[in-house]
């Protein structure tokens, strides 16, 4: 099967992003602002330090929508608040939910711009699955998001708007302290999270303050296809939970699935995710794996795959591949995976299966794909300059 793939193209420059437009209203958009933002815009009214911290704790640990509910401020200053700021969150553009309960969300930013979010829940936790970039530039042959050009980054009020929005779902402003439907956050959603890395690591410090969303960075895993440069800042910075796409055992392979490969190889990938700090055993590194028929399922690969992550505390994640139309392959078959487990848990790793969910809907892993190339395609004078 992998003869008939045809290899990716070079690497395309990346681009920056471009900021998102105000909103329709004039309004700027507090979502998104950090506490040295908020301060900037009291100093700028001539209003006391406090009133930033009191308007960070109505927006992140209470979720308001309306100033009027601002009750330990003057009803002047809730006006003038009013005249200048909102606190939006990203339109929904449709919700779909699955037979299993996952809910999907295509979420359509002021540009006409598309991207999908997903809540997965489970029986002890429930999962929101947060997108980077419109599209994505990694082209990775196994997935559906990869198919779809990247347009621009999310920028901060894009990220924790999605947050938000499930917060609101779900009435979890600040939530109750058992029996939580929204307890973890995986940025493996559209796109390359490291490529769009300072607009995602200030939303998700946002994310974790303890006096605003407080969401724990050991409930936050942040995947990469293998950036492997901005690993070690990525833990520095924010000491998240790490997940690494590898899907393969030998570059020849994995330069074809995960083209980005090509310029950052496994020798190079390991190397980052060895220096990874706070990894140990208590923070062990998850190796997501997508199990392809005859492609990179053999009990060869998993022999390979253990000596090549030896020494790194890890789990592995094995996903059956989710079908998506037009896909090159097909899904590895259950005796296969087991087989592949099975050498991997001998070896001492924790090798979970990952159950499908959201297929019917087209939420599954690797199966993200908003609808915003159909609207490119209506203007494609837009995208002559591109």
């Amino acid at each position: 099967m992998l003869d008939d793939i045809v290899p990716p193209p070079q690497l395309a420059p990346f681009k920056e992003a471009l900021p998102a437009p105000q909103s329709p209203d004039g309004r700027a958009n507090l979502i998104g602002l950090s506490r040295e933002e908020l301060g900037a815009i009291f100093a700028e009214m001539g209003e006391p330090a406090f009133r930033a911290r009191q308007l960070w704790g109505w927006i992140y640990c209470k979720g308001a929508r309306d100033f009027a509910d601002m009750t330990d401020m003057s009803k002047k200053l809730r006006a003038k608040l009013e005249t200048r700021y909102a606190m939006r969150r990203p339109p929904v553009s449709r919700l779909q939910e699955s037979v299993d309960g996952t809910k999907k969300w295509l979420l359509r930013f002021d540009d006409g711009q598309e991207i999908e979010t997903v809540h997965i829940p489970e029986e002890d936790r429930g999962t929101l699955c947060v997108s980077s970039q419109v599209g994505c530039t990694l082209t990775c042959k196994f997935c559906h998001t990869g198919t779809q050009r990247l347009v621009r980054n999310l920028t901060v009020e894009e990220i924790v708007g999605q947050v938000a929005l499930a917060k609101d779902t779900f009435g979890e402003w600040p939530g109750p302290e058992t029996g939580r439907k929204f307890t973890n956050i995986v940025m493996m959603g559209m796109g390359e999270p490291l490529f769009n890395y300072e607009n995602v690591a200030r939303a998700l410090k946002i994310v974790m303050d303890p006096d605003g969303m407080a969401v724990s960075r050991r409930k936050i895993t942040l995947s990469t296809s293998g950036v492997a440069p901005m690993i070690r800042r990525c833990g520095e910075d924010l000491r998240v939970m790490l997940a690494i796409s590898l899907h393969a055992v030998t570059d020849e392979l994995r330069d074809v699935l995960v083209p980005l490969n090509r310029k950052y190889p496994i020798a190079e990938l390991l190397e980052a995710c060895r220096g990874y700090p706070t990894l140990s055993n208590a923070r062990r590194i998850t190796f997501e794996y997508v199990m392809l028929k005859g492609v990179n399922d053999s009990p060869a690969d998993a022999r390979a795959l253990v000596k090549l992550i030896a020494g790194i505390p890890a789990k592995i994640n094995l996903i059956p591949f989710n079908a998506w139309p037009g896909a090159p392959f097909e899904c590895s078959t259950p005796e296969a995976i087991e087989r592949f487990a099975q050498i991997v848990n001998d070896a001492g790793y924790p090798s979970p299966v990952r159950k499908p969910r959201g297929s019917d809907i087209f939420a599954a892993c690797g199966q993200l794909k908003s609808a915003s190339e159909r609207q490119r395609k209506s203007q494609p004078a837009a995208d002559a300059g591109d």
